[in-house]
């Protein structure tokens, strides 16, 4: 039987051709990620680019990314971070702008190391950074634009002990646990200092 462990990401360049055998079909891997990734605004696609949003942002050095890890994101002084998003105009008509929730739940990690599943739900990162595309004009939405974001962060300590729904999280709830929303060119110190209070608040209730 042939191996099959782990097959680790592989950063490509997009130049890479599709081919039969020998033959190369004339198109390449650019042109699907063109093709598959140019909707910014639709729900999934967002969510991955306010993932690498924040990566930039806090010098995350990992050059792809691991959809099968407990956590989205790791930073280079060992702060692992989840990162959720929401945003006011969607990408389908709509009546009116959408109220923001982000789903937060527990989860039961998978390693892809075993292929094993963890028996208990928990949350995986130390931080959780939550990412609002707050733009409502849909004719200058830019999701480019990182000036149109508001993030706000929370040790995963503090929602852990939240009395009320362990499954999501409102804005309203979210901003009375964070207050003002943080800009980009800030989160890498605000990411560290939640990091911090999470280890304090961890540290004592042990």
């Amino acid at each position: 039987m042939s191996d099959l462990g782990v097959i680790p990401p592989e950063r490509r360049s997009g130049v890479e051709q599709f081919h039969d055998g020998d033959r190369t079909l004339g198109f390449d891997l650019l042109g699907f990620w063109r093709w598959s990734y140019s909707g910014l605004v639709s729900n999934t696609t967002r969510g991955v680019l306010a993932e690498y949003l924040v990566a930039r942002a806090i010098g995350v050095t990992s050059e792809v990314r691991d959809s099968w890890a407990v956590f989205d994101l790791l930073d280079p002084r060992g702060i692992s971070i989840e990162v959720k998003s929401a945003a006011y105009v969607q990408a389908w008509q709509q009546s009116r702008h959408s109220a923001i929730t982000f789903a937060c739940p527990k989860t039961l990690g998978w390693d892809a190391q075993t292929g094993m599943s963890d028996t208990v739900k928990r949350r995986h990162a130390k931080v959780y950074v939550f990412a609002l595309l707050a733009h409502m004009d849909q004719a200058t939405l830019d999701p480019l634009n990182v000036a149109q974001w508001q993030f706000y962060v929370v040790p995963t300590a503090v929602l852990d002990q939240r009395r009320r729904s362990q499954h999501s999280i409102t804005l309203k709830s979210l901003r009375a646990l964070h207050g003002d929303p943080v800009a980009w060119a800030d989160l890498s110190g605000v990411v560290e200092a939640a990091a911090l209070k999470h280890m304090e608040m961890v540290g004592a209730e042990t």
